[in-house]
Parts: C-alpha cells; sequence; structure tokens
C-alpha cells in the first residue's frame, strides 16, 4: 500500500507524538523513520560507548558556512533525538509566549497564547508520565491539573544542596522528569534509577522517550504502519503545485514514493528544513512554504554550558538529574534587567566521560585521578536563550547536505548566569574555582555540532510574509503540508523544549482529527498508566 489518510515523516518527539493521538482514528497512517529500532544491548549503559565512542551518533555530514564538514551529534532511531535525550520536560515559562526584552535583543511573542497550549501541555504530561510538583518554582506557569506523578526525590547529597540554596534564599525547586518509576514500589517500577540515564538509551525502556511511550502503542493500531530505513529526500507537489502530493523515501537504496491526502513533517529543525528546500519546484523555486525566505532561518539551538563543580565531600548520587533554579530566568538582579535563564541538574559525570577533555579542564589539582574527580563531581547544565536570528539559517551545501551559518547571541547573559552559579556555589561544600566547563556532553568545543535543543527554521506567525506555518503549523503555501517538531518555534525560551514540540503536536493532532472528521485521540487527565 502507498497510499494514506497521513504521512508524518519522523518519529522524535513531535511525530511520535501526533501518531500516537490519531492512531485511534482509524485513519490509514505511514510514520516514516529514516532510522531503525536503537538496539537494546548492555552497551547502552557503557559511559566510554555512548560519551566517548558515540556508537549511537548517527552518520551523517553537515557543513559550517565556510564549507567545513562535520558530524553533527544527531541520532535517527525510532523515537528520534528522545532516545538518547534527559527526559527534562519543561514547559515554557507563560512569559515566553509573549514578547521578552533581552541584552542582545528581542525574543517574539507566539501567534498562540499559553493558556491555548496549557491544555495539551497538561495531555503531554499525562502521556509521558512526568514526575514534578507545579507551583514550587515560582516562575512556574499556571497548570490546570497536578502533575501525573509526584517529584523524583532528591539523594542526600543534593537534598543538602537543595537545602543549603533554599536557606541561602533561592527556590530550589524538583526537576519535571519523564522516567517510568514508582518509588513507592520499587520492586514494580520499570525504573531502577540507575546512573546511566541523562544521554543514555535506556536498556530497560524506562524513560519517557517517543518509541516507548508513542511510537510502540501507536503500531498496535492496524491502521498505522511505520516503515524504518526511510530517509524522505523530497516532497512531490500536485499538478497545481498548491498541495503535496506525496513524499519520496530513500527505502533499501532506492526511492520510493508514497502519496497521502496530508502530510508532516517532523525531521528535527535542521531536516525539516532540508527536506522543504530540498522539494523546489517550478512554483516554489526557492523551497517549498518557502516565498517568504523564512524556511532555514532563525535557526536557534540554546546557549548552553554543561559545567561541573567539585564537592569537598564526595558526591555518591547515583541519579542526580533532579533539581533545577529559574530564579535567573528573568533577570540578573539589581544590575542586570535581561533573563539569564535556566539551572539544572544533569547526569552524574563517570570517569570515562573525561576522556578526550583537555589537561586544564580535568586537571582540577595535580594528584586528583579522573577517578576522584567523578566521584566529587556535581554537575549543572546552564541554558540562557538563544535568540532567533535571521542570519543564522541552513542552507542547502553543495552536496545536498545541511550547511549551519549561526553566530551566538546573549553570550553577556550567559557568562553572568555561570558567575551567579558560581557565587551560590562558594559557600555550599564546593572547592573554590572548581566550577569549571566540561564538553563531555557534546563532544565538541565548537556548540553548534551538538545540535541539542535545535529549534527554529519553520517559524509559525500571521504574517505570511514573515513566517512559514500558520497557527495550525500548516504551510501558508500549501492546503496539506503540516510542520510538527520544534521548527515551527518562534523563540526558544530558555527550558528544554520537548515537552513544548510533545504538547504542541497533540494541539496539531486535534486540528487534523477535525479536518479528517475523525473521533479525538486526546488523553484525558485522569487516565495516567502505573
Amino acid at each position: 500500500m502507498n497510499s494514506y489518510d497521513v504521512i508524518v515523516i519522523g518519529s522524535g518527539a513531535g511525530g511520535g507524538t501526533l501518531v500516537h493521538h490519531l492512531a485511534p482514528s482509524g485513519k490509514q497512517i505511514l510514520l516514516l523513520e529514516r532510522g531503525d529500532w536503537l538496539r537494546r544491548e548492555p552497551r547502552n549503559w557503557l559511559a566510554s560507548d555512548v560519551f566517548v565512542d558515540g556508537r549511537y551518533v548517527s552518520h551523517d555530514t553537515w557543513h559550517y558556512s565556510d564549507g567545513e564538514a562535520f558530524q553533527p551529534q544527531v541520532h535517527y532511531f525510532v523515537g528520534g533525538a528522545t532516545k538518547l535525550y534527559g527526559a527534562a520536560l519543561y514547559r515554557l515559562r507563560q512569559e515566553d509566549f509573549g514578547v521578552l526584552r533581552h541584552h542582545d535583543g528581542i525574543s517574539p511573542a507566539w501567534p498562540i497564547s499559553y493558556e491555548e497550549m496549557e491544555p495539551y501541555y497538561t495531555q503531554a504530561e499525562q502521556l509521558y508520565q512526568v514526575h514534578g510538583i507545579h507551583g514550587e518554582d515560582p516562575t512556574d506557569p499556571p497548570a490546570s491539573v497536578p502533575y501525573p506523578f509526584p517529584p523524583v526525590s532528591h539523594e542526600p547529597r543534593i537534598q543538602q544542596l537543595s537545602d543549603d540554596l533554599a536557606k541561602a534564599g533561592l527556590h530550589p525547586f524538583h526537576a519535571p522528569c519523564g522516567i517510568l518509576l514508582d518509588e513507592g514500589n520499587m520492586p514494580f517500577s520499570n525504573c531502577v534509577r540507575c546512573q546511566n540515564c541523562d544521554g543514555f538509551p535506556c536498556v530497560v525502556h524506562a524513560k519517557s522517550d517517543a518509541e516507548v511511550i508513542a511510537v510502540r502503542p501507536a503500531i498496535e493500531h492496524p491502521n498505522v504502519t511505520l516503515l524504518t530505513g526511510a530517509e524522505a529526500v523530497r516532497l512531490r507537489c500536485n499538478s497545481n503545485e498548491t498541495a503535496v502530493s506525496g513524499v519520496v523515501a530513500r527505502v533499501d537504496g532506492h526511492e520510493e514514493t508514497f502519496e497521502a491526502d496530508i502530510v508532516v513533517v517532523s525531521c528535527g529543525a535542521g531536516n525539516s528544513a532540508k527536506l522543504l528546500l530540498a522539494s523546489a519546484t517550478e512554483r516554489h523555486p526557492n523551497g517549498l512554504a518557502n516565498a517568504s525566505d523564512q524556511v532555514g532561518r532563525n535557526y536557534m539551538f540554546h546557549n548552553s554550558a554543561a559545567v561541573l563543580a567539585l564537592s569537598k565531600e564526595e558526591n555518591p548520587t547515583v541519579f542526580q538529574k533532579t533539581l533545577g533554579v529559574n530564579d535567573f530566568y528573568f533577570s540578573g538582579g539589581e544590575d542586570f534587567e535581561f533573563p539569564l535563564g535556566n539551572i539544572q541538574m544533569v547526569g552524574k559525570s563517570q570517569a570515562p566521560m573525561f576522556r578526550g577533555e583537555k589537561p586544564g579542564e580535568t586537571m582540577f589539582a595535580p594528584t586528583w585521578s579522573l577517578e576522584d574527580i567523578a566521584r566529587h563531581a556535581v554537575d549543572f547544565w546552564l541554558s540562557t536563550e538563544d535568540l532567533p536570528l535571521p542570519e543564522n539559517r541552513v542552507t542547502l551545501a553543495n552536496d545536498g547536505n545541511i550547511q549551519i551559518s549561526y553566530t551566538a547571541s546573549n553570550e553577556e547573559p550567559k557568562q553572568r548566569l555561570y558567575h551567579q552559579l558560581k557565587s551560590m556555589l562558594a559557600d555550599l561544600g564546593m572547592h573554590q574555582g572548581h566550577l569549571l566547563p566540561h564538553h563531555a556532553y557534546l563532544k565538541n568545543d565548537i556548540p553548534v555540532a551538538g545540535v541539542a535543543h535545535q529549534a527554529g527554521t519553520c517559524r509559525f506567525g500571521s504574517d505570511p510574509a514573515t513566517s512559514v506555518l500558520n497557527s495550525d503549523c500548516r504551510a501558508h503555501e500549501l492546503d496539506n503540508l503540516y510542520v510538527v517538531d520544534t521548527s515551527f518555534f518562534p523563540s526558544i525560551g530558555a527550558v528544554n523544549p520537548a515537552l513544548t514540540a510533545m504538547a504542541n503536536a497533540l494541539r496539531v493532532g486535534d486540528h487534523l482529527l477535525e479536518r479528517m472528521g475523525a473521533r479525538s485521540a486526546a488523553v484525558p487527565a485522569s487516565a495516567v498508566a502505573s
């Protein structure tokens, strides 16, 4: 069968969630995934394989603006990038949906309000089984119902850190986390709170990733077909080029065309732009949906830093990613009125992760070994908002692969956030001066190669002259073409984008169900899996 009601390209946070939402409708749905199932094996949990050897980094070649080739840290599997994500499932702040003034410019308003997105955030939290406490973080936006599961508890060293931060007048909170954990009944819990979660594949399928939560249940429906190893290379239009008629995919070394009434692109911000640009026609000479010249522009991926502090006492924490601080999300204090961003814990450092680091970044003390460093490390992730700049863009290189032109923004707030963290920890049992950059999470000194949290490139908006998609994430110029990954973001905020992609997929899913005259597949707030 090569003709469907809906084709969704990409099975990650956006595409996987959307297919799950549409599956009960009975409509014929094809999910195309360029990768395969991520192999379950003991090496899923070996830091040397994952962080040093890049065993699960997919083979791809991108280019910098000067033409130099590099291998991006992308993951093409069923479940997309969520297979190795940290499952930190934050809502954007309510203010992120409006205009925000930053040190380096303006973060624009979204064409929809937070209030319109809120029910879908709730549904996404239910579906992805998020643990947390709404309102514990003072920047938290309003929520209509509690999280479906209680927060993941802090281990003693992190609880001590949380208590000390609170005594210092800050507002630490339990980070919203998507894991299949039942701390009240651990013998029956899928998750065992291991050290190999953030940045690792989960060999026991206890992480709330798009494969486990969305794709596997979706393909149990007989009307849903998953085709792996199928890379979409271009989209075909109908005779008058007003709609997409088919998807040309490379399968087993040859091209095959699949037809559908509705086509949804969800390949990731870089690859979604690439697909539209590679699908140019006579009527759309600059690429599909690109009369505004906005496809590929406004590429964002957060201005982030992974850093570690050295605790004077050992840090025996196993599952460390349980704490966040947003006191500086909107302001740096009296001397700096602009937003700084988000501070959160990341997975606990392991000695093999340090391999390949610069000597100055690993030799914190002359006699310490990497094992000593790992035992004393307390690890943080800092995110400052990356502004949507038109010149930061994805284009096609001469070989047809992605070429990225990118200049970082908001460097001053990023540095201030780093110094805020440093000052916070000065009196909290940390070695003075030992808060240093740690590149193991990116494996590259040039952050653009990390491609984590990428967004933009197909922004949605009300004006076709300045946006690619309308408020339903449908292309302004093509009646049946939608984009549901993070490409649609007009701005990225300073928290992890995955939950917003999931929530938006549910929102667009309701629109598509109504368009097709199908019944809703909404997740009721009370329907929470154990």
